[in-house]
């Protein structure tokens, strides 16, 4: 990857150009080399079927698909499953749902056994996960609650630690990946920081954005002596925290993005190359490097043809691979990009049947997880451009996923309730 500092704030890539990149109609997948990507087509996967054998008009009945190839479930929720997160070390997850609750859970037994059950939420849960060490578990709701466990016995054991209610709604929550610090925002606009060991402290509280604030991620994160937190609003700012100055180190608005007001909604951070992308609901992406604050790019990610909704342009998911030097996009629209980070051209565009809401790399690698508004959860090799995994069984969206065992076990969070586990290196 080129040194972003090199690249001034006005290199910008052309949404034109970045539209030239897409070739249509490409019957097949080719390779992507680890060096330099092949440039593409789009490869449709498990794409919509219009026939008139799957609709009938008389009976007005949709078939739907039944089939299953997970490995067990865990179905104790009574709502929708929005939120999952895994333990660091252990076979277990966490997952929050529309029901006021939390579960933390086996992955490796089947069925699936509930160590503890995390109760005193009032509205949906939707944020939480665990810390570094896995000694904590954080868990947020729509109603501003965070509640926070402490495990005992190696995680046989879970115990109430403390609460935090600051703010009316939360909208995100991220655990320090290093430091027993968490950070969440609000519906209000506002971003707060607190320590959880060995007392719940509050660290910081902003209030710059004027809007909602719709995802934060911790950055720079190998610097021990800074914590350092990026957040982004339906506003258009994205600000970049010291956290323990409680101040702004960088700060980007409409006159950073050629006058244009993005609603930003997704972050992706690679610390490692002090790098970080934002995509916006209107399809756009800024990249900048997350240490000097220079704008590496601004560019429209997708261009929307005629019969197209506005909102298919949203951008849901981002993910870096440093290895290939490439970010995955993923959007409303069901369209999967792969953008070069030397050159931020498009180098490859995957179309799946509805919209997609999580990409991950495996480890930072060249495999691939995608889930899905269709109920299906895919891996992906993106070297070699071909599915190594389908998994099929939720009859409603898959909101979430986790990755286990180095990708060969992923666990959903299903839109109807359930949570499946599968099995992928059969």
């Amino acid at each position: 990857m080129s040194n972003p500092e090199q690249q001034g704030a006005d290199e910008y890539i052309n949404a034109d150009e970045v539209a030239e990149e897409v070739i249509q109609d490409v019957d097949g997948a080719e390779p992507i080399d680890e060096d330099d990507m092949i440039e593409g087509g789009v490869q449709e996967i498990d794409p919509q079927n219009d026939d008139d054998d799957d609709y009938d008009d008389d009976n007005d009945v949709i078939e739907i698909d039944m089939s299953n190839n997970s490995w067990t479930y865990f179905d104790d929720h009574k709502d929708s499953i929005f939120k999952i997160a895994g333990h660091p070390k252990l076979p277990v997850v966490v997952t929050g749902g529309g029901d006021n609750v939390a579960y933390i859970w086996t992955t490796h037994l089947q069925p699936p056994k509930i160590i503890s059950t995390i109760t005193g939420h009032t509205e949906s849960v939707i944020a939480g996960g665990f810390t570094n060490d896995g000694d904590y578990v954080i868990t947020g709701d729509m109603t501003g609650k965070v509640i926070i466990y402490k495990s005992f016995k190696k995680g046989q054991l879970w115990k109430l630690h403390g609460e935090v209610e600051t703010v009316e709604e939360i909208t995100w929550i991220d655990i320090h990946p290093t430091q027993p610090v968490f950070a969440f925002g609000a519906t209000d606009g506002s971003v707060w920081v607190y320590q959880i060991s060995p007392e719940i402290t509050q660290i910081m509280s902003g209030f710059s954005h004027s809007t909602e604030c719709t995802s934060g991620k911790f950055v720079n994160t190998g610097d021990m002596d800074n914590l350092q937190l990026l957040t982004c609003s339906e506003d258009s700012s994205i600000i970049q925290w010291n956290c323990f100055a409680n101040e702004q180190t960088f700060k980007f608005q409409s006159t950073d993005y050629k006058g244009e007001v993005p609603p930003w909604v997704s972050i992706a951070v690679e610390n490692d190359l002090n790098i970080a992308a934002l995509g916006s609901r209107d399809g756009s992406l800024f990249v900048y490097n997350t240490k000097s604050g220079n704008i590496i790019d601004f560019f429209k990610a997708i261009e929307l043809k005629e019969d197209q909704d506005i909102f298919d342009a949203s951008i849901e998911a981002l993910s870096w691979c440093a290895g290939l030097s490439i970010l995955a996009v993923g959007l409303v629209s069901g369209d999967l990009f792969f953008f070069d980070a030397k050159t931020w051209k498009l180098r490859r565009s995957i179309k799946f049947s509805d919209a997609i809401t999580k990409v991950e790399f495996v480890n930072k690698g060249h495999i691939l997880i995608v889930s899905c508004l269709n109920g299906k959860i895919y891996k992906l090799d993106v070297r070699e451009g071909k599915e190594l995994f389908i998994g099929t069984g939720h009859n409603m969206g898959v909101l979430d996923f986790v990755v286990q065992d180095n990708g060969n076990k992923l666990i959903t969070a299903g839109d109807e309730g359930v949570s499946l586990i599968f099995k992928t290196d059969n």
